[in-house]
């Protein structure tokens, strides 16, 4: 696969995208035992209002959009969050190529970048800590649930 194409997320993608996220969290709802964690529930409104609101990156391969992932500039520190990758298409490096792009968009003067995971989430922790992010701590999720929050300096490649 020469790879697919990172580009911006527009509002007409967000169907497409919130059924990319929907095939792509299954495998964390049932690792957790939660078929409600948020990008299950999410709507295709809440989704087309994301783009509007924050850097929404789509990967683009063959005329289907195969990742998409978040970005959202607080103070110092810019949280990515809901990376996904088609799951016939994980493990090619389109996670990592996603996750590259999105640090990319950190504006002047970000000190860390950040994300955070569920703790059973193992092959995305070995993904982030591979990437360069170490544990910063941990807190609760939903019921059950454990969140990995990671981050590392944003000059870091």
């Amino acid at each position: 696969m020469a790879g697919p194409v990172i580009a911006p997320a527009e509002p007409a993608d967000a169907g497409e995208i919130l059924t990319l996220s929907r095939a792509a969290y299954v495998s964390e709802a049932q690792l957790n035992g939660d078929p409600f964690i948020p990008p299950l529930t999410e709507t295709v409104e809440e989704v087309a209002a994301q783009i509007d609101a924050v850097h929404v990156l789509k990967a683009v391969w063959n005329g289907r959009i195969v990742g998409a992932g978040r970005a959202r500039q607080e103070g110092d520190v810019l949280h990515l969050g809901r990376i996904v990758v088609a799951p016939d298409l994980q493990g090619r490096g389109i996670g990592s190529r996603l996750i590259a792009a999105l640090e990319g968009l950190a504006a002047h003067g970000t000190a860390h970048l950040a994300l955070f995971t569920g703790a059973k989430s193992e092959s995305n922790l070995r993904l982030y800590r591979r990437l360069g992010y170490t544990e910063s701590h941990r807190a609760p999720g939903g019921p059950g649930v454990e969140l990995v929050h990671l981050r590392k300096p944003a000059g870091r490649a």
